[in-house]
């Protein structure tokens, strides 16, 4: 008996859209089922498998294929807002499809900042209770690599970004709803209101046997009304008291206990006690590109956040490490900075470093205010890390925290924070 997904695909043509890490997953599993099965593979850029079976849609016009094919399976990355599909067209994903037909429970968590440290301790947390769990999704495990060892005992963490979301039609047993700020806006028709409904399909989803776990200090207005929500709701406030008591480095700042309030919140609704989420807690050991320290050069302490791509999440870190010393900018994507330029200049930093694009903008916008306040434009990462070790004082801390996406200049934030943390090694160790 072929699985449920393969079953749903096989008798239909399909057009696998965006073959980077996602896309390849896809064609793998379906390979596994159906070797021989006509497929089709659309990317921007020129690909070649050695497979006689697969149809290659590539270069600038790809998208214009879509109306072809009965399925698209379409990767995150790709955006639909200027593509018009016809009615005959079913746009989906992994998600949508792992959502819909995988036998496990699932527990998804969205939200523009702190999905990945919630999906993270969520996850922690079920394997220090003993529950047979996987951490999938947004940072990068695609849930077609799972899907074969999922069970009806099992626990499938799922990290969900709104790209994701936006063509998925089931929601998780348990949706855990972090916040929402402005993200994204580029890529979705209607700008703010398209990001937060591609997001919201978390929860609508939901039946009455759902959970919703939700900000309840930021709240869900004016983008969801509760009454509409058929699920239990668990308003998880950002003051509210804890389970118990920790002290992580890794987790320092409000925003994190707040993450942890979620985490727990979810977790215990499978039984984790406070005493085996505690030990997940202590255990923890941080995530990558997320507050990351890098180590001591030249009596400066270096701190990887590039993960930070809205102004929130940075003020955020700068705050939690008491930084003297920032480093930020990236893609223009077409956020408003005012009220950030205004928040730096309030904040203790001493030194604000800014390359290109959003950090030169910025940098404008705190000059033009008035500030006793160091500001560099760096031409680069290179230039911002050098200007970072002139400009520190000995004792403090510098952190890389863009408030920006990586894609001007890099493939992604990883690329990115991998090459900060090679900088600042290489300059500090001269």
């Amino acid at each position: 008996m072929l699985p449920p997904i393969i079953e749903f695909l096989r008798d239909k043509s399909v057009l696998i859209l965006g073959f980077g890490r996602e896309g390849r997953s896809t064609y793998k599993y379906i390979r596994k089922y159906l070797p021989e099965k006509a497929l089709a593979v659309g990317d921007a850029r020129e690909q070649n498998i050695d497979d006689p079976n697969v149809r290659y849609i590539c270069g600038e016009d790809y998208l214009s294929h879509v109306g072809e094919f009965d399925i698209v399976m379409k990767s995150p990355g790709i955006s639909f807002r200027d593509v018009t599909v016809p009615e005959n067209t079913l746009v989906t994903c992994q998600t949508d499809l792992f959502m819909r037909y995988a036998p496990c429970k699932k527990i998804g968590v969205t939200g523009s900042k702190g999905k990945t440290t919630t999906s993270t301790l969520i996850f922690k947390m079920l394997c220090a209770g003993d529950i047979k769990c996987e951490l999938m999704g947004n940072m990068g495990l695609p849930v077609f690599d799972y899907i074969d060892n999922m069970t009806d005992d099992t626990t499938a963490v799922i990290e969900l970004s709104s790209h994701q979301l936006e063509f998925t039609r089931s929601s998780p047993d348990i949706a855990v709803f972090t916040n929402i700020y402005e993200e994204h806006l580029e890529h979705y028709k209607g700008g703010m209101s398209g990001y937060v409904n591609a997001k919201l399909n978390i929860v609508k989803h939901q039946s009455e046997n759902g959970i919703f776990i939700y900000n309840g200090t930021q709240g869900t207005e004016p983008y969801l009304n509760l009454d509409t929500v058929k699920s239990k709701k668990i308003a998880v406030r950002e003051d509210a008291p804890l389970a118990f008591e920790y002290d992580n480095i890794h987790l320092a700042g409000v925003h994190n206990r707040h993450d942890i309030l979620y985490a727990f919140a979810a977790a215990s609704q499978l039984g984790v006690t406070a005493e085996s989420a505690k030990k997940a807690i202590d255990d923890f050991e941080g995530i990558e590109h997320r507050m990351e320290k890098v180590g001591t050069y030249k009596g400066i302490t270096f701190y990887n956040d590039c993960i930070a791509t809205i102004p929130h999440a940075v003020m955020c870190a700068v705050a939690a490490l008491n930084a003297d010393t920032l480093i930020m900018g990236g893609m223009d994507r077409g956020l408003d900075y005012s009220e950030f330029a205004v928040d730096l200049e309030k904040s203790g930093l001493s030194v604000i470093i800014g390359t290109k694009t959003t950090g030169h903008k910025i940098i404008d916008m705190m000059t033009a205010n008035g500030t006793e306040k160091t500001l560099i434009k760096a031409e680069n990462l290179e230039k911002a890390v050098e200007s970072a070790y002139t400009n520190t004082k000995n004792g403090e801390i510098c952190i890389l925290s863009p408030a920006a996406s990586s894609y001007n200049e890099y493939k992604n934030f990883e690329e990115k924070g991998r090459r900060y943390k090679e900088l600042v090694r290489t300059v500090g160790e001269e």
